[in-house]
């Protein structure tokens, strides 16, 4: 990725969640708060569990996705702004049940999910796994930015910078 300021880089980086919007069979959208991490490849990483399938769904039906980093709370950010994140996403059919199987996903979890909710990592535990094995059981949703879009203020009504992606 190209032409991404510092601030902007912050908030894909630091934000503890987004906005994530995907489209119901009925084309209306679905927004729900997830944790996002970054990868080097310019992709996004985000799961869902088997027991809450319903992301997975709609982009089976239409890959088309949205990610909005505009809540600061907690993240430690200077400047907070915020970031549109438009692109296309897959969810793979496999389901993953061992996070350490795969880098990106045990670098998701430690440095993403149980770093910003620490009380997350007693879910981790024989006992939370044995209580709620489901959540556990992960599909993995990619989703490769096709545009983005940039609020340095988190003001709304100003027209927000294009941030030119290298494809």
């Amino acid at each position: 990725m190209t032409s991404i300021p510092a601030d902007a880089e912050a908030i894909l980086r630091r934000y503890r969640t987004c906005e994530f919007t995907t489209f119901g069979k009925d084309g209306a959208p679905s927004t729900w708060p997830l944790c996002a991490r970054w990868l080097p490849d310019g992709r996004f990483l985000l799961t869902t569990s088997i027991g809450l399938p319903q992301k997975a769904f709609n982009i089976r039906r239409n890959p088309q996705v949205s990610l909005s980093f505009s809540e600061p709370t907690g993240s430690g950010v200077a400047k907070p702004g915020a970031v549109l994140v438009q692109g296309t996403a897959v969810c793979e059919d496999r389901i993953v049940t061992d996070m350490s199987s795969i880098p990106e996903l045990t670098l998701y979890f430690r440095e993403t999910i149980f770093a910003r909710q620490p009380s997350g990592k007693m879910m981790s535990s024989w006992l939370g796994r044995r209580w709620m094995d489901w959540y556990y059981m992960r599909l993995l949703i990619y989703v490769t930015p096709e545009r983005m879009f940039y609020w340095p203020t988190r003001d709304f009504a100003a027209e927000p910078q294009k941030l030119e992606l290298e494809l």
